[in-house]
């Protein structure tokens, strides 16, 4: 499944070797090219096939190479179109949650690595299908959008299979705050929070809780997911971002390092999930 931002990437791809191919310098192979920039073959090929993001040294280096250094406010331009790509609720929720469940299944079976920071609700990776409904009903009152929220459940449980592939693992960090949330009723969230004990230790899932009390480095901020080192998303009320610059996704990294550090793991996140349940009456 493409996106929108996939598609602006390939186009610039596409742009970057219409450059190369019409150089005065006369026509120049990706070899030649990658020669005169000191490159990998490899590196031309996933910039022009739209497989990698070039960064702006990149792109001041291929149109200096390919003798069209005018071009590179051009390229540029496009390059900060897409790095910051903005993917409005409106929109994505047009036909409703289930296609947008989907996109995710598609972008979760090319990722091994997923690095989460949740602070609002259980990250979707970990949820039982009664809370992720609970979810999917309030958002899509309070949105207006279709109710298709049976569609978008069986899309998110279908994605949770991932966990159970060898070669995956999901880094994930919840505020403790965010187990309290009683967005469902007290049952579906005492049935969430006994789940998550049962997820502690399992191979594929690193899970650490940061507790209220915790002392941070930073303020909580917003949830984010990242997608081995290629993608960011940031989700917001009115719009998700998808960010996918070098620079910001070693940013995110760092932010998730701070939690990471402010959080407990095994035992101990055990015994805040315990803590938060028993305090739920059912």
């Amino acid at each position: 499944m493409s996106t929108d931002y996939q598609r602006a990437r390939a186009a610039l791809g596409r742009r970057l070797r219409e450059l190369r191919v019409e150089s005065p310098h006369g026509r120049l192979t990706g070899t030649d090219l990658a020669q005169r920039l000191g490159w990998s073959q490899s590196k031309v090929s996933k910039l022009e096939n739209g497989r990698q993001t070039p960064t702006d040294q990149d792109l001041r280096a291929w149109t200096e190479a390919v003798g069209q250094p005018a071009v590179f406010p051009e390229l540029r331009s496009r390059l900060k179109g897409f790095e910051s790509h903005i993917r409005s609720w409106r929109r994505r929720l047009a036909a409703g949650h289930a296609p947008v469940q989907e996109e995710w299944n598609t972008l979760m079976g090319e990722t091994r690595t997923l690095h989460v920071w949740d602070n609002f609700a259980v990250n979707g990776m970990l949820q039982t299908a009664d809370y992720a409904r609970n979810l999917f009903e309030r958002y899509a009152e309070f949105r207006s959008t279709p109710r298709d929220s049976e569609d978008a459940v069986r899309a998110r449980m279908k994605r949770q299979e991932w966990l159970y592939q060898p070669g995956k693992q999901l880094k994930a960090l919840i505020w403790e705050g965010a187990l309290r949330a009683q967005t469902c009723p007290p049952e579906v969230l005492a049935a969430q929070l006994d789940r998550l004990l049962g997820l502690v230790g399992m191979d594929t899932v690193q899970l650490g809780i940061v507790p209220l009390d915790a002392t941070l480095r930073l303020p909580p901020g917003n949830g984010f997911w990242i997608l081995d080192d290629r993608l960011v998303t940031v989700e917001d009320w009115h719009a998700a971002l998808w960010l996918d610059d070098a620079e910001t996704i070693a940013l995110y990294r760092r932010v998730w390092g701070t939690f990471a550090e402010a959080a407990v793991y095994g035992p101990e996140a055990q015994q805040v999930i315990a803590r938060v349940r028993r305090s739920i009456r059912v």
